[in-house]
């Protein structure tokens, strides 16, 4: 009877083993992996040449909500309510990205002598701050779109008055419903923020 408590103590040992590595084969295979995605804008033109152009400015790095820094491409389902994708990522900070994206459309435009990232140095005449105010996929109202909106203003260094201010939103809409149909249009919804964001160029005020 001993011997026969033994055997079956061990079998059911194996049997309980092998129940669990089969339930954690099963899981393994339904893990979903994030994927990383990141905004992609046209490369800006060359600057013309410079002529009569002495200004320098410094772009400080773009601040943003904090439901913005999470990392994970943000849905609003109705305009009180933030959801975020759980496995669908950015690779680069959005605010990494425009505070970038304004360098190069700065630089590019020819109105100042030097365009360069904020480095706390006051050895510039002006520096420009701003916000991301919007990024996100919007899922009400019909259809699906894309909200983008930011906010800047240039002040300058020696006396501290802001010389320039702007705001700029601009909606798209989604033609495929799926997460890089949304990105897609995120970047060119981004693109066209931008331009209106610029458009009068900082440097008429700062003359």
């Amino acid at each position: 009877m001993k011997r026969e408590a033994v055997v079956t103590k061990h079998l059911m040992a194996v049997v309980f083993t092998l129940a669990v590595s089969t339930a954690l084969v099963g899981c393994a295979g339904r893990i979903n992996y994030p994927s990383y995605y990141t905004l992609n804008l046209p490369a800006p033109p060359d600057p013309p040449a410079a002529e009569g152009v002495r200004a320098s400015v410094a772009i400080r790095e773009f601040r943003s909500p904090a439901y913005l820094r999470q990392g994970s491409i943000v849905y609003k389902s109705s305009p009180e309510q933030i959801g975020f994708y759980n496995y669908d990522r950015w690779a680069v900070d959005p605010r990494d990205f425009l505070t970038n994206a304004v360098v190069d459309r700065l630089r590019a435009s020819g109105t100042f002598s030097q365009v360069k990232l904020y480095d706390g140095r006051a050895d510039i005449d002006y520096v420009l701050s701003g916000r991301l105010e919007r990024l996100e996929e919007v899922d009400y109202d019909g259809g699906i779109q894309v909200q983008v909106a930011i906010s800047a203003q240039m002040t300058r260094v020696a006396t501290g008055e802001t010389v320039w201010s702007n705001e700029a939103i601009e909606v798209g809409t989604v033609a495929q419903r799926n997460v890089p149909a949304v990105v897609s249009e995120m970047s060119r919804t981004m693109e066209r923020t931008i331009d209106k964001l610029l458009t009068p160029a900082p440097a008429a005020a700062a003359k």
